[in-house]
């Protein structure tokens, strides 16, 4: 199943560019907003795998807003990869790896628009983003996925100058300017994927591909990484982890390299679709 937010209201995807508004396909018991569905995520699935619904309307991408517009929590993982650590001059975390907050105002859908901050360098980080879909707290590793309402495609841009300035990083506010969380284009459950724990991650750049890795290679997979959580904290329906990146980012390289204005960045998650983002001079 693939659930979308198009301008605001609940729609089922049943092509790549067809949709059926959910609210008036169950007849009220549902929708119309994102948020309510979260909310009643097992009878909402139940009723889905039941319900006929009509082939859809057709919708422009465009109109696509994030697939959970109003998560209670935004979870972001650091050096959750292997070669990722390497290049960002790190050991590989032996226990769980660094979590930070993206604030939820820097959430947007997956073609949009994005101002570069001025005097930053603004980096990417293409992810698999968990949606979590019933209430998650002491969860163990082997029901961590009972707790998943779906999987999308997320990117973790990054302001450097401001995450790593001293004298201690701030990785919430590098990583939340507005539209540096861009999710989508919607969220996917579980079992529409052959292997949910092995999903390949693309970034690229006007056409030049970046970012390559799978989720298989995950130091800390999902379900590792929401029992560790939520041993801690307790995961509401809606709530966002972007799940860690692979190698390839902009600080790792050498010379380093960061987006610039009129450049445009595909990000795609195997068996879900593409992010687009295209950028902007902070400058006006």
């Amino acid at each position: 199943m693939k659930l979308a937010n198009r301008d605001g209201r609940a729609v089922l995807i049943t092509t790549e560019d067809h949709a059926v508004d959910v609210h008036r396909a169950s007849d009220g018991r549902f929708g119309p907003d994102v948020p309510m569905i979260y909310d009643h995520w097992d009878e909402f699935r139940q009723w889905a795998a039941t319900a006929t619904v009509p082939p859809g309307e057709p919708f422009d991408i465009t109109t696509l807003g994030p697939p959970s517009p109003a998560p209670r929590q935004v979870l972001g993982v650091g050096l959750n990869y292997d070669d990722h650590a390497v290049e960002s001059g790190f050991e590989a975390p032996g226990d769980l790896p660094p979590i930070f907050p993206k604030f939820v105002s820097s959430l947007t859908g997956p073609v949009t628009e994005v101002t570069l901050p001025e005097g930053g360098n603004t980096d990417w980080e293409v992810e698999l983003v968990v949606v979590i879909g019933r209430e998650a707290t002491q969860v163990a590793s082997a029901d961590a996925w009972d707790h998943v309402a779906g999987v999308t495609a997320g990117q973790d841009l990054s302001e450097r100058v401001t995450q790593l300035r001293g004298p201690a990083p701030q990785f919430g506010l590098g990583k939340s300017f507005p539209g540096f969380s861009p999710t989508g284009p919607w969220l996917v459950t579980a079992d529409e994927f052959a292997d949910r724990d092995d999903i390949g991650l693309r970034c690229e750049i006007d056409g030049e591909i970046l970012q390559d890795g799978r989720t298989r290679n995950l130091i800390a997979p999902v379900p590792r990484l929401i029992a560790d959580l939520s041993r801690v904290i307790t995961l509401y329906p809606g709530d966002l982890i972007f799940s860690g990146t692979p190698a390839g980012v902009g600080l790792g390289r050498e010379p380093k390299r960061f987006l610039t204005a009129g450049q445009t960045l595909v990000s795609t998650v195997e068996g879900v679709g593409e992010l687009r983002q295209t950028f902007v001079s902070g400058r006006r």
